[in-house]
């Protein structure tokens, strides 16, 4: 596997590198196709309950595509989409730690991610238009379903980007930290989350992500057969148990 990407296992985390920082992390082809591979091998392993992507060093977590690979044809595209990441349905939650700053492509991979720390001194933004181009990445997709629309019309007609203060009162990042913060915070949330049952956790994801597309009256034929499903499952009654005899529950993902 090329070292575009890295890749750390803590516990059931997977943590994901973009390591191109001579390019402010900016994506090219072995990038796209490194992290396409390793979201593929989380998706499908059973002890991975939650994944972090962030970027190497603190100037940026992504500045979106390598010009100077996509001058000699090369496009950091897979089937998945930019990246790997930004037309990929996951199952499992994904983070964002946004290390600096999120510009383009890097700004729409990290619009693809579920949840999102950022270090106080990150930018965040879709410049496109500046450049004579739209963002064809999911940005003009994403951005008007996580803030109200004319903030996403001033981002996209604009290309001017806004900083973390603002990003985090628009409710488009979680949490703010200082920038050395920013990972060990993204890994603490993670933690939280994978110290529920996966199977709960990755159904909650599951609807709510429908949910928030399909009015509510659909959503609760769907709602309803994931709690019988989930209600089921070993791990509610090892929940169960577990509450009783006042113990950490022994999750299985069964």
């Amino acid at each position: 596997m090329a070292d575009e990407i890295l890749r750390e296992r803590r516990g059931h985390i997977d943590i994901l590198t973009i390591n191109r920082p001579e390019a402010r992390n900016a994506m090219n082809r072995a990038a796209a196709v490194a992290l396409s591979t390793f979201l593929d091998e989380a998706e499908e392993d059973p002890e991975v309950w939650v994944v972090v992507l962030t970027g190497a060093e603190d100037k940026a977590f992504s500045a979106g595509m390598d010009l100077k690979a996509f001058a000699t044809g090369e496009f950091p595209i897979t089937d998945k989409g930019f990246g790997g990441l930004t037309q990929r349905s996951f199952s499992k939650p994904l983070i964002a730690a946004v290390n600096g700053s999120a510009l383009a492509g890097g700004f729409e991979m990290m619009l693809s991610c579920d949840m999102v720390v950022a270090a106080d001194h990150a930018k965040f933004g879709i410049p496109e238009a500046k450049r004579g181009l739209i963002a064809g990445a999911g940005g003009l997709i994403r951005l008007p379903k996580r803030v109200p629309m004319a903030i996403a019309l001033e981002m996209a007609l604009t290309g001017e980007p806004i900083d973390a203060t603002r990003a985090a009162e628009l409710g488009l990042v979680n949490k703010v930290v200082p920038g050395d913060q920013v990972l060990p915070a993204a890994i603490t949330l993670a933690e939280a989350i994978a110290a529920n049952a996966p199977l709960a956790v990755r159904r909650s994801k599951e609807i709510m992500k429908q949910a928030a597309e399909i009015p509510e009256a659909d959503a609760w034929p769907i709602n309803n057969a994931a709690f019988g499903e989930i209600g089921a499952s070993s791990d509610a009654i090892e929940g169960a148990v577990a509450f009783a005899e006042k113990r950490l529950p022994n999750w299985q993902g069964k």
